[in-house]
C-alpha cells in the first residue's frame, strides 16, 4: 500500500508552508529597540494665533524633494496637539550639540516653554531660535493618522542651513560626531523666491 501523502504537502508536490501567528511586540521594547537607530535633534515650534507651542522631535524626516516637502509626527494624547492642528504652520529648528539646554527644556512639560527663552519670529510668524544647524519655515499641507501618532507634512517655504557639529541622540543618550565639520556661512533660500523667477 503507498505511503499516506503528509498533510502539509498539496497535490502538485510543493511543499507548503503554514505560518504561525505574529507574536504580539511589546511596545517598550519596540521603542528601546528604535531608539537604536541615531537621529539629529529637532525642536518643531508653531503659533496659532493665541498661543506658541515647541516641542522636541527626533521623528523629523525629509519627505519629498518636488514639491519640497518634510514630515514628523505627534502622539494623539500630547498635550500639544491642540495647537498644532488650529495653526497653519510650523518651523523646524534643527539643533547644533552645544543646544542641549534647549532641547531637554522642550522636551520637558511646561504650561508656557516659551517664558524664558530667547527667539524671534520666523518669516511666518512661527517662533525661531538663533544658532540652528538648519531651519525649515512650512506651511502644513496634510495631517496624515499613523496609529497612535498624527504626522505632519509640512511644505518647505524658507530654508536657512550651515555647516557646525549636529546635536544626535541614540538609546536616549545626547552624543556628537567624533570629527566636527568646518564652520561655513550661512546661506539662505527662498523657494517662494525661486519659483517665481521659474515662472512658475
Amino acid at each position: 500500500m503507498p505511503a499516506a501523502r503528509s498533510p502539509d504537502r498539496l497535490k502538485t508536490g510543493l511543499t507548503m508552508t503554514i505560518h504561525a501567528a505574529p507574536t504580539a511586540i511589546d511596545p517598550h521594547e519596540l521603542r528601546t529597540a528604535m531608539s537604536r537607530f541615531a537621529t539629529g535633534v529637532a525642536v518643531v515650534t508653531t503659533f496659532d494665533g493665541e498661543k506658541r507651542e515647541g516641542l522636541t522631535v527626533n521623528s523629523f524626516s525629509s519627505l519629498s524633494l518636488d514639491p519640497p516637502l518634510v514630515v514628523w509626527s505627534l502622539r494623539k494624547n500630547s498635550p500639544s496637539l491642540a495647537t498644532f492642528q488650529r495653526a497653519t504652520g510650523f518651523a523646524v529648528n534643527i539643533l547644533c550639540a552645544d543646544r542641549r539646554e534647549l532641547s531637554h527644556h522642550f522636551a520637558t512639560p511646561h504650561s508656557d516653554k516659551f517664558l524664558g527663552v530667547e527667539y524671534d519670529d520666523g518669516s511666518f510668524g512661527f517662533p525661531v531660535f538663533s544658532g540652528n544647524l538648519a531651519l525649515f519655515e512650512c506651511r502644513k499641507s496634510q495631517v496624515v493618522e499613523g496609529g497612535d501618532h498624527l504626522m505632519f507634512i509640512g511644505e518647505v517655504l524658507r530654508v536657512t542651513y550651515r555647516d557646525d557639529v549636529p546635536l544626535i541622540i541614540s538609546s536616549g543618550r545626547y552624543c556628537t560626531p567624533l570629527a566636527p565639520a568646518n564652520s561655513a556661512r550661512c546661506k539662505r533660500f527662498d523657494l517662494d523666491r525661486s519659483r517665481r523667477n521659474r515662472g512658475g
